[in-house]
């Protein structure tokens, strides 16, 4: 299920992988380089209310997108709300305007995990389409990442 609306993506999608590998997949660096398409050594994650996250991604020799955020919620396999940034040309995605909330929550079902994602803030409408394909790539990733680890 996928929803567009003003400044908001909603997609809920279910892996067929426990929930606690899912989260893992979210919040340690050996696992999100494989599906966020970050090189490892670009990413740091203090996964704590108040930590502060980065990963860049490296979609071509030419073309690197920095991203941050800050942790704000932290449940342990049951949910993440943490800020995103684009920092390409930024220094501290405390300081910018412009910065997206994401909330993931967790749940199980059967051997399985539904994953509801929900990213609200300042992306433009015209951004919106672009974003949620966007995603639809980094959760196919996630999915085979999770089976070839499962």
């Amino acid at each position: 299920m996928t929803e567009l609306a003003s400044g908001r993506i909603e997609i809920t999608r279910t892996f067929d992988a426990p929930r606690e590998l899912v989260y893992s997949a979210w919040t340690e660096p050996k696992h999100f380089t494989h599906w966020w398409g970050a090189p490892l050594d670009t990413i740091s994650m203090d996964v704590r209310p108040g930590g502060e996250w980065k990963a860049t991604i490296v979609v071509d020799e030419q073309t690197q997108v920095p991203f941050a955020g800050v942790y704000r919620e932290v449940v342990p396999n049951e949910r993440l709300v943490y800020t995103l940034v684009d920092l390409s040309g930024r220094e501290d995605p405390r300081d910018e305007p412009g910065e997206e909330v994401v909330t993931v929550t967790f749940r199980s079902i059967g051997d399985g995990t539904e994953l509801v994602f929900l990213q609200e803030g300042n992306l433009p409408e015209a951004e919106l389409p672009r974003a949620e394909e966007g995603w639809g790539h980094f959760f196919d990733a996630l999915d085979d990442h999770l089976k070839s680890v499962k």
